[in-house]
Parts: C-alpha cells; sequence; structure tokens
C-alpha cells in the first residue's frame, strides 16, 4: 500500500484527502496515517491539512523498493524490482534471481554494492548514498552472437537519459563508456548465461556516478560524476526511471533489427571519438587511424593511415584517445 500511496501523491501534486485513501484502499484512516507517517521517517516531506488531505512536496533522494515502484511504469523493464541496501554485486544476484526463474525485465538495485566488478575483473568504487548500481536481466529471444549489442544499447540509453534527465551532453566512448567533458561516468559489464546455442538469460550491470563530490586520486584524471560535471544534485530514483524508459524502447527495437541499424546515427551522435584520431590497443599490433563512427553490427570503423576502412569488434581491443583517455 505504501507504493501506491506514495505514486498517487507524486501523479496528483495536489491534496488527497485521507478519506480517499481509506476508500481507495479499503482500510482504516489509522492505516493510512501509518504509511504516512513511516513516508515522512524515510525523508518524504508530506504536508497534512486539515479537511484537505495530504499533498507531496519533497521526494528525498533515495533508491527505496517503493520510491522506485512509484515511478516505474513500463511494460516490462523494471516492473519487477529487487531493492537491497547493500549487496556483494547486482550481477551477481540477478544471475541468482534468473536461475530461479525471474521475468525478463526483472531489475536489481543495490544503494552500495561491496563486491561491484567493471571490465576484466576491475573493481569498482560502490558507496552508499551517491551513485546507480542496477543490473537488468534479460532472456532475449536471439542468438548468443547478439547479445554483445546490448551493451551498447544500454550505454546509448543512459546517455540519453542523462541528457534528458540531467540536461548534461553525455557522450559514448566507445563501446559502451558513458562520459561528460571526457571523463567517464558510468561502467556497464554485461553477461550471459547460455546452454549449447541457447540463451539462457543475459544480465546487465550498470554504475553511474552520480552525487558523488570528488573521485578517488587512483582514476580522478579518467572519471567524474554528474554533480562534479553540472554543480547540481541529481535525484537518483528519477535518473533510473529514465533510463529504464529508454532501455525499454530501445531493447526492442534492437530486438525487432538484431543489430543497430536503427540506432546507429543516434548513436553516432552521441560517439566522443567520431571523426577523431584514436589508438587502436590490438595485443596483434597497435595502430593509429581516425573513428568513424559504428556499423550496425557495433563495430567501430577506423580509417587507417593508408586510406583503408577496418571494423574494430569489442573484447580485447581498446580504443584510447592519442592524447588521453577519449
Amino acid at each position: 500500500m505504501k507504493t501506491e500511496i506514495l505514486k498517487l501523491l507524486r501523479e496528483s501534486g495536489n491534496y488527497i484527502s485521507g478519506q480517499e485513501l481509506c476508500s481507495k484502499f479499503g482500510v482504516s484512516r489509522t492505516a493510512v496515517w501509518k504509511v504516512i507517517n513511516q513516508l515522512k521517517e524515510e525523508g518524504y516531506g508530506i504536508e497534512a491539512v486539515k479537511n484537505k488531505g495530504y499533498r507531496l512536496q519533497i521526494t528525498p533522494d533515495v533508491l527505496s523498493s517503493s520510491e522506485l515502484k512509484s515511478r516505474i511504469q513500463n511494460e516490462w523493464a523494471g516492473r519487477n524490482i529487487y531493492y537491497y541496501e547493500e549487496t556483494g554485486s547486482t550481477n551477481i544476484d540477478a544471475k541468482r534471481l534468473g536461475e530461479e526463474g525471474a521475468v525478463h525485465g526483472t531489475v536489481v538495485v543495490a544503494d552500495k554494492q561491496n563486491a561491484g566488478r567493471g571490465r576484466r575483473g576491475r573493481a569498482w568504487e560502490s558507496p552508499a548514498g551517491k551513485d546507480i548500481y542496477f543490473t537488468i536481466l534479460l532472456r532475449p529471444e536471439f542468438p548468443p552472437d547478439k547479445v554483445s549489442g546490448l551493451t551498447l544499447v544500454m550505454a546509448l540509453s543512459v546517455a540519453e537519459a542523462v541528457k534528458g534527465c540531467c540536461g548534461q551532453e553525455a557522450g559514448i566512448k566507445w563501446p559502451n563508456d558513458v562520459v561528460l567533458n571526457g571523463k567517464k561516468i558510468c561502467g556497464i559489464l554485461t553477461e550471459m548465461t547460455m546452454e549449447m546455442d541457447y540463451v539462457q538469460h543475459v544480465v546487465i550491470g550498470t554504475g553511474i556516478n552520480v552525487n558523488l563530490d570528488k573521485m578517488p586520486a587512483e582514476i580522478e584524471k579518467t572519471a567524474t560524476s554528474i554533480l562534479m560535471e553540472s554543480g547540481k544534485e541529481t535525484t537518483r530514483a528519477e535518473l533510473l526511471q529514465k533510463v529504464l524508459e529508454r532501455f525499454e524502447i530501445n531493447y526492442e527495437i534492437y530486438e525487432r533489427d538484431l543489430d543497430l541499424r536503427n540506432m546507429m546515427e543516434t548513436y553516432n551522435g552521441y560517439l566522443v571519438n567520431k571523426d577523431r584520431q584514436v589508438r587502436v590497443l590490438d595485443p596483434k599490433g597497435e595502430f593509429g587511424g581516425i573513428a568513424r563512427g559504428i556499423n550496425a553490427g557495433g563495430e567501430l570503423l577506423v580509417e587507417r593511415p593508408d586510406g583503408k576502412t577496418v571494423e574494430i569488434y569489442a573484447g580485447e581491443v581498446s580504443v584510447r584517445g592519442i592524447y588521453g583517455y577519449v
């Protein structure tokens, strides 16, 4: 009931009488009063006026189950949510839930991770109360070789959400780092569980630096947060809501096409590497060139000095700007 009352207060924007809430949920005024008090204890500013009712004035920056469920109205992305104040890794949690039969679109959210991982097993800083750490569980009905494209789909969705929600010109460093002003604000880790040639499930873990006011010394040259770049705090639940909205739309396009042909132009518009000199760190031999955007398969097109354009596949190959991270 708490989630439903919070949703009604948010959507109304005006006063809702206690009697109206009692009638809607078939409970006593005392039960409604208890829920209102619970919300106040969690930091919600709720005004109570005699003969008018209750009105939501202030929403705290929380990622509680009630807060998220009261916001998300997607068909499937985030309709089923598991929230933890602290966990080891949302990817590990989502994989466990996948084995237990959790539905497509299930989302695991944590306020703090103590065993978060990035690409190639690197540790990911996960303090409490500042950032967004979530994983979405997917059950795609397409071949395993198409799963890698979902990482780019999530990167695009995050960049779109940051721009739409925070008004910041986010960019993408190929293939899936979301950046602001040349520094990373988001890391994405996609993992697949399969049997033979059948995809059992996919989990996409995403960490977004939102309200951190300082980066650890070892990454301060390449990482930042939305707060540090904009000077404004962001309501994390609202940003996560927007990410999931964009992801549901983009996923369905990808599922239909099985490639990025109808997102390629949009993705390239966010690509900070495009038409810039890059260094391709290939174990077979490094080389330089100019990035020309991605193709429908998500590979980066790099024009070499001899004029030949080559397709760069994500994986063991990394791309860097010739003067630094981007």
